[in-house]
């Protein structure tokens, strides 16, 4: 399919001129004259700075509309004399199936973050055949009605809250674009590409010296009872209804969560460090790294490389574990390492090498087959005993990564 815009631009003076008169953006004059108007007028003298804001972001973002709307129109007037003068012809389908029939004038909208706009374009045709918009692909237009950047504002705010909330973020900011339902439909939609963008964006290996580090974490999430797995159905209609209707009490919430499950696993150059590299005291928290104002020098901490992530409420943990675990043996098939192999091992994986400890007499971080522990946050506490059959809270597991 021929771009038409490129066509325009190397044609001769005179079409571009007729193209590109003064009366394009004729509305987007208009409209920016009017604004003019209102602003120099007295009642606008009248307003406060809240008033003024909100006429400006008003009658500014309808301004922005016309613009974009001028802009498509004038696209379309391009389209339509390119095929007038035979600079676009026939176009061809990934089937083969040649279109050469054209109809000008196919209208769809789309939903942008200033308001919707429509957009004209010629329609290229062919018998038993979906038809070719050559405009379509110049302007890189979605399926759906929604924007690519309208989409990713959904998706930005939807990870903040709920999909209320980010549907009326989005209505504050760009007018009444997209409901609760679309917004669900354009968070969703974001995310279909995630495997994709893992198998198309393959880390590069990484040397022997380099730390593969595997984490999982896991939350419990409050469920319907209609989501929840099946023996947690169960054990929830075992224990009963509860006895308070608003605020649970102590043990009434078991039986009502289902375990979310998140992993990670990227690379990481080794970064020894002391105690109170970590654990800076609040008095010399905003201290420079370099140790000047007075507080102690403190060395930065090992930085994240090539991150994968995955995720999943749906299956199970054990399911996301080895997810985690498939990713690092995709990245270390090799399993070197550059110090001694530790016995011991998951179902499945191969043996892994405890990183060396980076002072003498501190502990070595442990791998993957060594057992998980809590550590006590105070004196009196102690370390509570894990249920039989549920996936750890928190794992974190290092190891030396190698050149695949």
């Amino acid at each position: 399919m021929q771009a038409y815009d490129n066509d325009v631009d190397a044609g001769d003076s005179d079409d571009a001129g007729v193209l590109e008169g003064p009366d394009a953006f004729g509305a987007s004059r208009a409209a920016f004259d009017e604004l003019l108007a209102t602003l120099g007028s007295a009642k606008a003298a009248g307003w406060t700075h809240d008033q003024l804001e909100e006429q400006l972001e008003t009658d500014g973002r309808e301004l922005l509309r016309r613009l974009y709307q001028d802009h498509l129109d004038l696209r379309a007037l391009r389209e339509q004399h390119a095929v007038a003068t035979g600079r676009i012809g026939p176009s061809t389908d990934a089937r083969g199936i040649a279109h050469r029939k054209v109809e000008p004038g196919h209208l769809r909208h789309l939903a942008t973050v200033f308001g919707t706009v429509r957009v004209t374009r010629c329609a290229w045709r062919a018998e038993g055949a979906r038809n070719l918009y050559p405009a379509d692909a110049a302007l890189n237009l979605p399926d759906r009605r929604h924007s690519h950047t309208l989409k990713r504002r959904a998706a930005t705010e939807a990870v903040r809250g709920s999909f209320a909330a980010a549907e009326q973020t989005l209505t504050r900011a760009c007018g009444k674009v997209a409901g609760k339902r679309q917004v669900k439909q354009l968070t969703v939609a974001a995310a279909t590409d995630i495997d994709a963008f893992y198998t198309a964006a393959a880390p590069q290996p990484a040397t022997d010296d380099t730390l593969l580090v595997l984490s999982v974490d896991g939350k419990g999430i409050v469920m319907r009872p209609d989501a929840l797995r099946e023996p947690t159905r169960k054990a929830a209609a075992v224990k009963g209804a509860n006895r308070y209707r608003t605020r649970l009490a102590s043990g009434e919430k078991q039986g009502r969560k289902r375990m979310a499950t998140l992993g990670t696993v990227y690379d990481a150059d080794p970064a020894p460090r002391r105690p109170h590299d970590v654990m800076t005291p609040a008095i010399t928290l905003h201290a420079a790294p370099d140790g000047a104002g007075g507080g102690r020098r403190r060395r930065k901490g090992p930085v994240a490389t090539a991150k994968w992530l995955t995720g999943s409420i749906a299956t199970t943990s054990e399911q996301v574990i080895s997810q985690v675990f498939d990713q690092a043996d995709q990245r270390d098939p090799t399993h070197r390492s550059t110090s001694s192999n530790t016995s011991g091992k998951r179902p499945g994986a191969s043996t892994r090498t405890p990183i060396p400890p980076p002072n003498p007499g501190s502990p070595a971080t442990p791998c993957a087959s060594w057992p998980a522990r809590s550590t006590p946050s105070s004196p009196h506490s102690r370390p509570r005993p894990p249920t039989p059959g549920s996936p750890p809270s928190s794992a974190a597991v290092s190891m030396p990564a190698s050149a695949t």
